[in-house]
């Protein structure tokens, strides 16, 4: 018999009319040693899975047999890390992982316990902050601790519950590859629950998606077959990787356009201008300003720097910035942490003053917040009272004073159905998921037909399945405004995705320009579009290389960096000379 044998288990929730089935007919098999990998959108009954597994909760029919016995209760043979910490605030990182190696190991001495404890935290790269408590940690030390707390308990199978999908995409990247290790050293039966197809590839053995659905089901299985230890930057080159991540994705688009079509009306915009773009008369001084605006530059970042105080003496976050846009152009902004990203967008939009230098839209510096900028946070910021269609309501009464009442109502409309809202127009914001959120997020910032879209990591709460919906949603209307856009992100293939350039941010303090990378990627773009194209990943290794060369506050050579750019265009030059030789063959 298998290691854990799930057989025919099905889920649900509520009583009677209200009662929602979860999981249903769930089948699978795992061997002693085997990592696998369940992959699925938010709501589709990931969570319950693992809590079924750990014993927390009982299945309605079926079963899951663990070592010859059928599961029935919780036991430390089956630790658990869970996507959110549930760390004890008061407990330093050794209080924390003691109190389950207390637990579990109650007959062991005392001195015995805390060489246990000790050697975990070393394990997870701790040994640094093993007196510090948890408000002193960031989030990927805080996993840290969770991961390390669970494998303390030293259980034979290791259950992992999305246990860095609430890190940004540059933490979660160097989690994973520690925890590739980790495993590696450890040669436990895991099982993760993850959103992340990267993510799956590094470390599984077997990825097996989870299709949604009343109840949601098993769906094929994807063996994953590279040796070990994997590589990010040398899968990337690999041609087996790059079509077992484009069939796993586009099974996953596939089964998430199934499960969310949507209904749009069929309308007509308006023929309004905002009050920001009106043609009345314009003041002397701005009329002789935009009489040098020129296309090529029409949003201008001069020489920009921010410089915040603080008790240890100023501190410049920022130190000349400096970039040229053209009208209608997209551009992303990528880095580490604290490279000064978000800095760079607060500024340009209005609501973070400029130490030196200038930001120029459309002639006019920018010297506070304004309608023609439209702004979309990481956060919505939606008044949770108001319905969907009234948060996009309100920018439009501003903007649009003189419209009447169905133009108003035509442009929030047609908006709200482009992101997939048509049937969600009056559910209020409180009852409204965040990827649902975001949606109102981004038609309301349409909605304003700004002259510059503002996006700060604006999929970054959301998981990656999501994350790519909502990608191909801003890119299906983006394609009909053709908005000049700055995204800030911390993702590769979103970086590469949207923009017309790339733009790489050093270190900081003292943050700048580190290089900055043209997309040459034919529009309209979608992600499954760009993952059948022969460039797309050469694009890819150029920003892993840079992030990795910048990885741990590293300051790369000019030549370093030189070295990076030459090495994506000469494996696109070798693709481009394979292609045309496969077509003379064919000829």
């Amino acid at each position: 018999m298998s290691f854990v044998e799930i057989s025919n288990l099905s889920k649900a929730y509520g009583e009677g009319a209200t009662r929602t089935p979860v999981l249903g007919d769930i089948n699978l098999k795992i061997e002693e040693g085997e990592f696998i990998a369940i992959l699925g959108f938010s709501g589709s009954g990931k969570t319950t899975l693992v809590s079924l597994l750990a014993g927390l909760i009982e299945p309605d029919a079926g079963g899951i047999i663990f070592k010859n016995k059928e599961i029935d209760g919780p036991s430390p043979e089956r630790g658990v890390v869970f996507q959110s910490y549930s760390l004890m605030p008061w407990l330093t990182v050794f209080g924390n992982v003691s109190l389950a190696v207390d637990q579990v190991f109650k007959k062991k001495p005392a001195a015995e316990r805390r060489e246990i404890a000790d050697h975990y935290i070393a394990m997870v790269g701790l040994a640094h902050a093993r007196d510090r408590k948890p408000a002193e940690l960031s989030g990927g030390m805080r996993q840290r601790v969770a991961v390390a707390r669970a494998l303390a308990m030293r259980p034979e199978l290791l259950l992992l519950d999305e246990p860095l999908s609430a890190l940004d995409a540059l933490t979660r990247a160097k989690l994973q590859d520690e925890f590739a290790a980790i495993c590696e050293q450890e040669k436990k039966t895991i099982l993760l629950i993850t959103n992340d197809v990267d993510e799956a590839i590094l470390l599984a053995d077997r990825i097996i998606p989870l299709k949604p659905g009343t109840p949601a089901t098993l769906g094929p299985e994807f063996k994953v077959e590279f040796a070990r230890p994997r590589d990010r930057g040398e899968l990337n080159h690999d041609d087996d990787f790059i079509r077992l991540r484009g069939e796993i994705t586009e099974y996953l688009m596939t089964v998430g356009a199934e499960a969310n079509a949507d209904l749009e009306r069929d309308i007509v915009l308006p023929d309004l201008v905002p009050i920001t773009q009106r043609l009345d008369k314009l003041p002397a001084a701005y009329a002789r300003a935009a009489q040098t605006v020129t296309e090529d530059r029409y949003l201008e970042f001069s020489q920009v720097k921010k410089v915040y105080p603080t008790p240890k003496g100023p501190l410049t976050v920022v130190d000349g910035f400096d970039l040229k846009m053209k009208k209608g152009e997209f551009v992303t902004l990528i880095g580490h942490s604290g490279c000064g990203k978000s800095t760079v967008l607060s500024m340009v939009a209005g609501l973070n003053g400029i130490t030196e230098g200038a930001v120029i839209l459309d002639g006019t510096h920018v010297t506070k917040a304004g309608p023609d900028r439209a702004v979309v946070f990481q956060a919505p910021s939606l008044m949770p009272w108001l319905t969907a269609y009234q948060n996009v309501e309100l920018g439009v009464d501003k903007v649009y004073p003189d419209a009447s009442a169905s133009e108003k109502r035509d442009i929030i409309e047609y908006y709200l159905a482009k992101v997939g809202l048509a049937d969600a127009m009056t559910r209020p914001a409180s009852d409204l998921s965040n990827g649902m959120k975001q949606r109102v997020g981004i038609a309301r910032a349409f909605a304003l037909s700004p002259k510059l879209l503002l996006l700060d990591e604006p999929f970054g709460m959301l998981d990656s399945l999501t994350r790519w919906e909502l990608q191909d949603v801003l890119m299906d209307v983006w394609k009909r405004t053709q908005v000049t856009a700055v995204c800030v992100t911390h993702d590769v293939d979103e970086a590469i995705l949207l923009a017309d350039r790339v733009v790489m941010m050093s270190n900081g303090p003292n943050a700048r320009i580190g290089n900055i990378m043209e997309v040459d990627l034919p529009r309209p773009r979608s992600r499954k579009s760009l993952l059948a194209h022969a460039d797309y990943y050469a694009y890819r290794e150029e920003l892993l290389d840079f992030l990795e060369a910048y990885e741990g506050g590293a300051d790369p050579s000019p030549e370093q960096l030189t070295s990076i750019q030459e090495k994506r265009a000469a494996r696109m030059a070798r693709q481009k000379a394979a292609t045309k030789a496969d077509m003379q063959a064919a000829e």
